[in-house]
């Protein structure tokens, strides 16, 4: 080899791995104190990069944006209770379909294995649906109380009998098994936690808020005790739990809002037809002309598909047509469903959510008040905060209730006097029942409104089509069940409200300017 050869050599060579080391990733550093952040020599700082937000189990994501919520047709009962008034929802996740039986039954082996000690007996028992929904005085409706619930023909027909309590409990217990499951298969949890729990574990279940408060004595995975494991401490070895700033658990399910259910129900989606997939397109910024029902009205005949071909005519939802008309005549069934049906059958909306019209009624977040449209903020409007903060009377170390909870307090009114945005823990009957409205409602006496009312949406398979509207509404006492009323499931969105995407950003960007000089 010639000297000419050789320095070539030894050039492309270093030009080579020049090459390799500018690709190694820039070293993250805070914009506040330039400090480098997840590096052992400098604190170990964990700051996670902003990741693709994962849908949890059974959701779908849901868009948010503005609508008129409320009354959308002519009112043929002359309601009052639901004033049209625009709001705006954030964006959040749903339930595709009606919680089933079978994943209630689910929920019941979990607490017959896991309190399975005689002191837990109330704990299964007040978990039960009740059955006797089903049962009048002048209908034979028997094979329903014995056969509904636990029949493999009904496995997935949606769960009734539940009341608004067992509801948001089971939105509880879903959570905890969904984000014990997601740190077993990350590798932070050991996976003979659910042979513990499942065998008489009783108190030591798994809880996200006990795990996150450190209450919860949890057995870490290989990952966890590994070197490669991602998670340091400020001592650069590995941490063995995980922080929910570490973007690995999900949120909390829970009963979704009246308006976030609504919003969900009318499945808007805005439409271009040239628009085309990029990021860069927008469409017009209009608002889609109101629907009566959770699909698009499309024809004359809302109820029924008009589109040609095998499906014209075909009901869109399960109710009763008129008095004595469930499911149409024998060779020409209109709904194909008697009682409720299978919970991924008829039209799901725009946002792929079936049966927000029809099938069976579902509770939601909501204290029902006659006036909640003329009285809720429009961001987000809620009626139903009942504000807590974590009871330590016990002492650090027993946080836990006998259901391996956290156990939580109402907030000192006296500590909030000096807040601005609240002043009240107790805000169920706030400026509606409360004594600074100077409004009674005489539960039992004049009216059936009380605290524990809460608000019911969409019609059932036993429900005439006025009910099937998602503007309209009802109630129920909260530890009252019905063979119409269901429920689902929702979890906040975290992040731009524009997708699930890490590489979506809130806000409109523009291209940096540079400052004259």
């Amino acid at each position: 080899m010639n000297m000419l050869t050789g320095v070539r050599s030894c050039v492309l060579l270093a030009a080579t791995i020049g090459a390799f080391a500018s690709c190694k990733p820039k070293q993250e550093k805070s914009t506040a104190t330039g400090w480098n952040y997840n590096d052992k020599k400098q604190g170990s700082f964990s700051v996670p990069k902003p990741k693709d937000v994962k849908t949890a189990p059974g959701l779908v994501f849901v868009q948010g944006g503005t609508f008129t919520m409320g009354a959308t047709q002519e009112d043929v009962m002359a309601e009052f209770n639901n004033t049209p008034k625009r709001v705006t929802v954030n964006s959040f996740f749903i339930d595709r379909t009606e919680v089933a039986n079978v994943h209630y039954r689910e929920y019941l082996y979990w607490l017959e294995n896991t309190f399975s000690d005689e002191q837990y007996k109330k704990v299964l028992e007040g978990a039960l649906p009740d059955t006797l929904v089903w049962r009048s005085e002048l209908a034979y409706n028997e094979p329903y109380v014995e056969y509904y619930f636990r029949h493999p023909s009904y496995n997935y027909y949606p769960v009734v009998g539940v009341n608004w309590k067992q509801a948001t409990d089971y939105c509880i217990w879903r959570t905890d098994r969904v984000n014990q499951l997601e740190l077993i298969n990350k590798g932070y949890l050991n996976a003979n936690a659910i042979k513990t729990e499942e065998n008489g574990g009783g108190q030591e279940n798994f809880n996200t808020k006990a795990y996150l408060m450190g209450e919860y004595q949890a057995q870490p995975g290989k990952l966890a005790t590994s070197k490669s494991n991602p998670l340091k401490d400020a001592q650069g070895r590995p941490r063995t739990t995980v922080r929910f700033e570490d973007g690995i658990l999900f949120g909390d399910y829970r009963l979704p809002t009246e308006a976030e259910w609504e919003y969900a129900a009318y499945g808007y989606v805005m439409e271009n037809p040239q628009r085309k997939a990029s990021a860069k397109t927008r469409g017009e910024e209009v608002v889609a002309n109101k629907q009566i029902y959770a699909w698009k009205n499309d024809g004359f005949d809302n109820l029924r598909s008009t589109k040609p071909g095998s499906y014209q005519g075909a009901f869109l939802a399960n109710f009763k047509r008129g008095s004595g008309d469930n499911m149409g005549v024998a060779g020409g069934l209109n709904d194909n469903a008697a009682i409720p049906g299978e919970v991924t059958t008829f039209l799901p909306n725009a946002f792929g959510i079936y049966n927000m019209s029809g099938n069976v009624s579902e509770w939601v977040a909501d204290v029902y008040r006659p006036l909640t449209s003329l009285e809720g903020d429009d961001f987000n409007p809620f009626r139903g905060n009942v504000f807590k903060t974590v009871d330590k009377s016990g002492g650090e170390g027993n946080l836990r209730d006998s259901l391996g909870r956290i156990k939580m307090k109402l907030e000192n009114d006296s500590i909030l006097q000096n807040r601005r945005n609240y002043q009240k823990a107790y805000a169920l009957n706030y400026l509606d029942g409360d004594s600074l409205s100077g409004v009674t409602y005489g539960y039992g006496v004049t009216t059936l409104i009380s605290d524990k009312s809460r608000v019911v949406k969409g019609g059932s398979w036993n429900d005439r089509p006025y009910w099937l509207s998602p503007g309209t509404r009802r109630f129920l006492e909260e530890d009252q069940s019905s063979s119409t009323i269901g429920f689902r499931c929702a979890m906040s969105h975290a992040g731009a409200p524009e997708g699930t995407k890490a590489k979506i950003k809130t806000g409109n960007s523009f291209p940096e300017r540079k400052p004259r000089r």
